[in-house]
């Protein structure tokens, strides 16, 4: 029997793709230089008030959403890699994919903080770096410029590795459920909530976050 389940609310998918957007709008505008920055810094703050909403959406979320719903120890990262793993643990993120995940909102959120506190000495200034050290902004500058986005288009990269694998190899799709929502199941789970009331809250969480990331830069810049 197969039961179809909610398993990405609304608005973790639509988290999802700006990000991706954010992502690539900011590595290409940073490549570009110039007037482009102007933009880079932009976008960089609209990354910062999508990442602070998903770190309080995986508290109050969707199911699926929920850090500690798809936080898995050890054994079960080991299990999952002898092929041993419970058909459950990959409704949403599986143990290997669930790494990948707190891997790239941690390296992302550092290459936010390292942008608020940057200076280049040219022309490009984040609005906290007044609050640190020359040596301190410099330091951040050189992380923001070089091993940040190094790590960022490693882990991006194995992360579409990973979804032409499922693609390809397990003929499994990682993109339909997250742009539809839904996933046909073998096994009977709970469901994400995902009705007005929790996409109206959704929206509440990001424009407060996106308010404090605009007051920041509106105060400091």
């Amino acid at each position: 029997m197969t039961y179809r389940t909610r398993v990405w609310d609304l608005p973790t998918r639509v988290f999802h793709w700006a990000l991706l957007a954010g992502v690539v709008s900011a590595f290409i505008t940073a490549k570009l230089g110039g007037n482009a920055m102007v933009w880079h810094m932009r976008i960089g703050l609209f990354i910062g008030s999508l990442l602070m909403w998903r770190l309080i959406w995986g508290f109050v979320g969707g199911h699926h959403s929920r850090f500690l719903n798809f936080f898995h120890g050890p054994r079960r990262v080991i299990a999952y890699l002898q092929g041993k793993a419970d058909p459950a643990w990959s409704v949403g993120h599986n143990p290997m994919g669930a790494l990948s995940v707190f891997a790239l909102l941690a390296v992302l959120l550092g290459q936010f903080a390292t942008g608020l506190i940057s200076d280049d000495e040219i022309a490009n200034t984040g609005p906290l770096a007044k609050f640190v050290s020359m040596a301190t902004a410099l330091s951040a500058t050189g992380w923001h410029k070089h091993y940040g986005e190094c790590v960022i288009v490693g882990l991006v990269g194995m992360h579409v590795a990973a979804i032409l694998f499922y693609t390809f190899v397990k003929k499994e799709s990682l993109v339909k459920p997250m742009v539809q929502g839904d996933k046909a199941l073998d096994v009977q789970v709970a469901a994400s909530r995902d009705d007005g009331a929790s996409r109206a809250l959704a929206l509440g969480l990001w424009a407060v976050c996106a308010g404090v990331v605009s007051f920041v830069a509106w105060k400091f810049g």
